[in-house]
């Protein structure tokens, strides 16, 4: 059983979404003691600006106290991150990538000195022994085609952050068959180990 969750919906959808459906079942399948759920349609993230971009580059004990506030939300994201065992990410594809309320979680997430810092090596993530499973629902692309820039972009911030454990269950093509496309993801989401 899985202790902690940290659930991230993006769909626009509500009670149609196809990525809060399969989200639902990847917990159910889990079990967990607690879920902390991040709806990013229902409550929108603001955009990273100038002020956040300033505040976020300059070390903690150098930021003004409304630098810190400015940044408050995003070490709020963070600790959620950080509280969590698994991640369980409703990822739609929407015009063959994420959605922006998805890509506005990720600007606040990735933040140098934080979940990730530089070496001479290369970036290295900071997020370590979490498990990411990707929840993902297209109406025509297939999922890992060279027209889905939404998985690839995922797994690649994820473990850009240190979170290499990512899992996809995919319900493709869901405008041409939706019957077939979600019997495949549940067989997908029986298969997870909880």
């Amino acid at each position: 059983m899985t202790n902690n969750i940290l659930r991230i919906d993006a769909s626009a959808s509500s009670d149609t979404s196809v990525t809060r459906k399969l989200t639902d079942a990847i917990i159910a399948r889990l079990g967990t003691a607690q879920i902390t759920v991040r709806d990013l349609a229902a409550q929108p993230l603001p955009q990273i600006d100038t002020e956040w971009v300033t505040a976020r580059a300059l070390p903690q004990d150098q930021r003004s106290q409304g630098q810190a506030d400015h940044l408050a939300l995003s070490d709020k994201l963070i600790a959620e991150i950080e509280a969590a065992d698994t991640l369980v990410i409703g990822v739609p594809i929407y015009n063959f990538t994420i959605p922006a309320a998805l890509k506005a979680w990720v600007d606040q997430i990735a933040r140098v000195g934080v979940t990730f810092h530089y070496t001479d090596k290369g970036p290295q993530g900071l997020i370590k022994g979490k498990r990411a499973i990707l929840a993902v629902a297209s109406g025509g692309v297939p999922v890992g085609s060279d027209m889905d820039f939404a998985t690839g972009y995922m797994k690649t911030v994820l473990g850009f952050l240190g979170i290499t454990d990512v899992s996809i269950i995919a319900a493709e093509r869901v405008a041409a068959d939706a019957e077939a496309s979600l019997a495949n993801a549940n067989k997908q989401i029986a298969a997870l180990a909880a």
